[in-house]
């Protein structure tokens, strides 16, 4: 068949390969500033170039790749860029975090209150990076305010391009989990400023922690 159909029984369309694209970069299979070339990803991928190309489009959209001369580039952000997104995400998810204590359901508080516990439960980095992300997630959905989630979603992974093993260390491991659990107990008080007040000084360390493993880099 035909390579450069596109009409092949394996193009399913730009939003699986949007979703095939994303992974390879968040998981940093493509690190900043590899090229993207949409016919050989068209030819990896045993599709037409239509899709790949919607798809590098909807990427380049969400600030995780560029266009260059032979395609797109996974984009490379300099350290001001960290810095202001990291701020970004700070001003966000505080305000995610007060909405929570006041507009949060049983539901929300269950589900918060199920994955600290697993993570409490768990010794595996792997899992407890993975049950970070959900715990975050649940604490944004239970403020109630889809566009603050959209937002952090974008924010989420124009950082995790540049994640480093400071983050995922056995120490920092542990402090997340102190301070998720002073975050959730005011959410479960309904203390409002109490909650703003930890996500402020959980996500600014986390900041820092960033911040520091640039200048070593």
């Amino acid at each position: 068949m035909s390579t450069a159909r596109g009409d092949r029984g394996t193009d399913t369309g730009a939003g699986s390969h949007y979703a095939r694209i994303r992974k390879i970069i968040l998981d940093g299979q493509s690190p900043p500033g590899t090229v993207l070339i949409p016919t050989g990803l068209s030819t990896q991928f045993n599709v037409s170039r239509t899709p790949v190309r919607e798809a590098l489009i909807r990427l380049e959209q969400e600030g995780l790749v560029t266009r260059a001369t032979r395609g797109y580039v996974v984009r490379t952000r300099t350290p001001q860029e960290i810095l202001e997104i990291c701020e970004a995400r700070i001003a966000l998810e505080s305000s995610a975090a007060q909405a929570a204590a006041t507009r949060r359901t049983e539901l929300d508080l269950a589900r918060l209150v199920h994955v600290h516990e697993s993570a409490a439960a768990s010794t595996d980095a792997a899992e407890l990076q993975e049950l970070n992300q959900q715990w975050h997630r649940a604490l944004r959905e239970a403020g109630h305010n889809a566009t603050i989630i959209e937002l952090m979603d974008r924010l989420d992974a124009q950082l995790k391009v540049y994640d480093s093993d400071t983050t995922t260390r056995p120490d920092n491991l542990a402090l997340i989990l102190e301070e998720h659990t002073r975050i959730l107990d005011a959410i479960r008080r309904g203390d409002a400023a109490a909650a703003r007040q930890h996500v402020v000084e959980h996500q600014s360390r986390t900041r820092d922690l960033r911040l520091a493993a640039l200048a070593r880099s």
